[in-house]
């Protein structure tokens, strides 16, 4: 049983942390992604994938290397990029039960905007249990893994980072919070559409483990049911 008394503000990552990765939705996302970036950019389908990927390891977000190489507007590009099919998420009244159970704050901190982040919570059954969605936009298009948007987004909320506990899908994204003092959950999934992601930004794979990370599961609700909290 984990024992995560201390803390005090739960935040987590959205895509494939709080939903399941075999939902697939990131699928969707990456083939918006590169039909925008091919459209856009007046490249082809192969170049887009390239770019799109390339963007994504040098920036953390393809939406960063737009913004940074080609001055592509930021809503532009995430209004195209999630209008997706949501039907594939599942309601989760467990999951919500979990969280209105959990001792202190519960916060979404995403690289996605605050609109899809409401249309897959509201999917979920998650509507109302989130104090706040800290999104792109809200980092000044600075993505997760910059050090600067974790600190931003713990002073904005006055969040102690050593009374925290942080759930993210891949691993690269916990090692700024666990160098900040924060506990670190990562989230496997053996979905089968990650292989191609690029090394150290894929999604986590169930065996997955790293010194900076605290807790590994493959099951959210299952974790969440077994942690020793303050209640």
């Amino acid at each position: 049983m984990p024992d995560l008394s201390h803390v005090e503000a739960w935040v987590f990552d959205l895509d494939n942390t709080l939903y399941p990765a075999e939902c697939n939705l990131f699928r969707q996302i990456d083939a918006r992604m590169c039909a925008f970036i091919e459209s856009r950019l007046t490249v082809d389908a192969a170049t887009a994938r390239r770019l799109q990927k390339e963007f994504y390891v040098a920036y953390g977000t393809t939406l960063a290397g737009l913004m940074r190489e080609h001055q592509v507007p930021a809503q532009d590009f995430l209004d195209y990029v999630h209008d997706i099919d949501l039907s594939v998420v599942p309601e989760n009244r467990t999951l919500a039960r979990r969280l209105v159970d959990l001792p202190g704050r519960k916060f979404i901190f995403t690289n996605g905007s605050v609109a899809h982040a409401e249309r897959v919570i509201g999917r979920l059954g998650l509507a109302g249990v989130f104090d706040s969605i800290f999104d792109i936009h809200a980092a000044d298009y600075l993505p997760k893994p910059h050090r600067p948007t974790y600190e931003k987004f713990l002073g904005r909320h006055a969040v102690s980072a050593a009374a925290a506990a942080m759930f993210e899908d891949i691993a690269h994204n916990l090692e700024v919070p666990h160098a900040l003092g924060m506990t670190t959950v990562l989230v496997a999934s053996a979905a089968d559409w990650i292989a191609d992601e690029p090394t150290g930004k894929r999604p986590a794979l169930p065996g997955d483990r790293h010194d900076h990370v605290h807790h590994v599961t493959d099951d959210l609700t299952a974790f969440l049911s077994a942690v020793r909290t303050a209640r």
